[in-house]
C-alpha cells in the first residue's frame, strides 16, 4: 500500500531549512500572530523540544523567516540599461513583500537579514556604476526603499477587493455628489476598474526612476561644461 505524502513529510529528517519554510508557510497562510514552537512542532509531526535543536527560540524562527522571504528578491542585474535593472528589482522587492505581507508588520530589531544586506548593497551598487554622485545615490536609494516598503505596507491595510467595493459604495452612498464631486469620480473609478491596467506601485517606481534620470543627466552636464569665468 502507498505511503501518504504527509506521513513522508514527518518521516523526512528535521533541519533548521525545513522548520523555517514550515514556518513561513504557516505564517503566509494563517498570519504571524499563530506562530509557536508548539504550534509549529505540530505541523511538522514532531515535539516541540525537538525544534531546539535547530532554533534557539520563536526569536531565531522570526529572523529566519525573514531572511528566507527576503530571499526571494530579484537583485539588480549588471545590464547597461540601469533603469530597467533597477525596476525588475524594486518590482520583485514589492511582490516579496506582498506574498509575505507579516514582514512589515514585525518590529524592527536593529539587526538587517542577510539577505537584506545583499539586495541594499546590490542596489546602491548598481546606482553608482550607473553614474549617479554619492549624494544622489544617497537620496536616490531612500526614494526607493520608501516607496517599495510604504506602498507595501499601505497595500497590506487594503481589505480584500469584495470587502472594499463594499465600503467604497457605501462611502459613495454618504457622500453628496455636490460637495465631493472629484472625490466620487475617484471612487467610481475604483469601482469601475479603469484605473487598473499600471499598478499604482510601478506607476509611482516610474516618476521616481525618471526623477533620478533627470538628476543624473543634470550632474554630468554640469561636470563637463563647468561655469565660465565672468570678464575680468
Amino acid at each position: 500500500m502507498a505511503t501518504r505524502p504527509d506521513v513522508l513529510l514527518q518521516r523526512a529528517p528535521l533541519s533548521k531549512e525545513r522548520v523555517l519554510r514550515a514556518a513561513m508557510e504557516m505564517v503566509d497562510r494563517e498570519g504571524i500572530g499563530v506562530l509557536s514552537m508548539r504550534r509549529l512542532a505540530a505541523q511538522l509531526g514532531v515535539e516541540a523540544m525537538s525544534l531546539y535543536y535547530h532554533v534557539k527560540n520563536k526569536d531565531d524562527i522570526l529572523a529566519g523567516i525573514v531572511d528566507l522571504a527576503l530571499s526571494e528578491i530579484e537583485l539588480p542585474s549588471g545590464d547597461a540599461d540601469w533603469k530597467s535593472a533597477v525596476r525588475t528589482s524594486a518590482i520583485s522587492y514589492h511582490d516579496t513583500l506582498h506574498r509575505h505581507r507579516w514582514v512589515t508588520s514585525l518590529p524592527t530589531s536593529g539587526e538587517a537579514s542577510v539577505a537584506q544586506l545583499h539586495y541594499m548593497d546590490a542596489l546602491l551598487k548598481r546606482l553608482r556604476v550607473a553614474g549617479l554622485s554619492p549624494e544622489l545615490t544617497h537620496h536616490a536609494y531612500h526614494a526607493l526603499e520608501s516607496h517599495i516598503v510604504g506602498s507595501a505596507l499601505w497595500l497590506a491595510r487594503i481589505p480584500p477587493k469584495e470587502e472594499l467595493d463594499a465600503l467604497a459604495k457605501d462611502v459613495l452612498r454618504q457622500l453628496p455628489d455636490d460637495s465631493y464631486p472629484d472625490l466620487v469620480l475617484h471612487i467610481q473609478q475604483h469601482l469601475s476598474g479603469e484605473t487598473r491596467g499600471m499598478r499604482f506601485f510601478e506607476f509611482g517606481l516610474d516618476l521616481i526612476l525618471d526623477g533620478i534620470e533627470r538628476l543624473r543627466e543634470a550632474s554630468r552636464r554640469a561636470a563637463d561644461d563647468p561655469p565660465r569665468l565672468g570678464p575680468s
